[in-house]
């Protein structure tokens, strides 16, 4: 595939981050010298301790395989509902697969999301002794017929996705005046989640709360958002008590701290709520990559997170513990 076959749905506006939202190059990361990592190491620190979102740039995935991602993406929603159904979630004892409008509802109070979506994990068989086990979201994935090409595309683009987000976490490892392989046991055998996602327009009169995606914090470590050009997202400013957009910028990602990392960090580094609204009219899709870590790793404050006579706010879970309860409320 040429790489200008997919180009319709990429940002392409020259727009800027609101305040509080910073752009963060990332190229030096790729050298696999963590001595050259101090600048970005400091700028991460600084986003994730005052706003928990930041963007990155010269990340390394191919713009050519965010293309095909896009495409397909689009394409997969374009099926029609009977294909769709063919690999509902419903099917996966593993909750990979597709999930209807209003399947999900991430706000509390809130009438359910206005969206709809695809869930892809790591390509576990069904005799793997992980989902023998009953580890949780882990299994074989569904893949929908007559869409060629979207499997490979998307497993390529997992790959890379893992890659990155390896890489952030060393990189969140400095940040917090660790060595890059603190967090090695959380990213041996690391889960992740790729979502393909497809918010129709708002309705012109939504019921009360109605939102494409209501409030919440992402659940895991990080994740890593490609989103087309249509905007929509959102980001709670605690300090002023306001939303501010997260625009779509060409050739970046936006990146924001889970719930996890807050809780490693004692709060520190903030799990910071946002949603998406989307009011311009027209379809919107966008990528969201949840890096989740080794399920069975146990997760509790870091020493160097605590002042002197602090207490840990949260108490140890493992990985796993923590996404089931994470599914419960939003699944009720």
């Amino acid at each position: 595939m040429s790489s200008d076959t997919f180009t319709a749905t990429l940002p392409t506006p020259a727009e800027a981050p609101q305040p509080g939202i910073p752009v963060i190059d990332v190229r030096v990361l790729r050298d696999g010298d963590p001595a050259h990592w101090q600048d970005v190491a400091a700028a991460l620190r600084s986003a994730c301790e005052q706003q928990g979102f930041f963007y990155v740039r010269n990340h390394g995935v191919p713009r050519a395989l965010i293309e095909r991602v896009f495409h397909f993406t689009e394409a997969f929603f374009d099926e029609p509902m009977s294909a769709k159904l063919l690999v509902d979630k419903a099917h996966s004892p593993c909750n990979r697969g597709y999930e209807p409008l209003r399947a999900q509802t991430l706000e509390a109070g809130a009438p359910p999301d206005l969206k709809e979506s695809f869930y892809i994990g790591e390509e576990t068989p069904a005799d793997d002794p992980r989902v023998l086990a009953g580890r949780f979201n882990t299994g074989p994935n569904q893949w929908p017929d007559g869409l060629p090409g979207f499997h490979e595309t998307m497993s390529e683009y997992f790959a890379e996705a893992h890659v990155l987000g390896t890489l952030l976490v060393r990189a969140l490892a400095v940040s917090l005046s660790l060595t890059p392989d603190h967090f090695d046991g959380y990213l041996e055998d690391a889960a992740a989640t790729l979502r393909l996602l497809h918010y129709p327009p708002q309705p012109p009169k939504p019921s009360p709360g109605e939102k494409g995606c209501g409030e919440h914090t992402d659940f895991g470590g990080i994740t890593l958002l490609l989103q087309d050009e249509t905007g929509g997202l959102q980001v709670r400013d605690a300090q002023q008590q306001r939303w501010i957009d997260a625009p779509p910028i060409p050739d970046t990602y936006v990146v924001n701290i889970g719930d996890l990392f807050a809780r490693w960090t004692n709060g520190r580094y903030q799990s910071t709520l946002h949603r998406v609204i989307n009011a311009s009219g027209r379809e919107r899709h966008s990528v969201p990559y949840f890096f989740t870590g080794n399920p069975a790793h146990r997760v509790e404050c870091l020493p160097t997170c605590l002042t002197p006579g602090e207490a840990p706010r949260f108490a140890p879970v493992t990985v796993e513990e923590h996404l089931r309860e994470c599914y419960r409320r939003s699944y009720g």
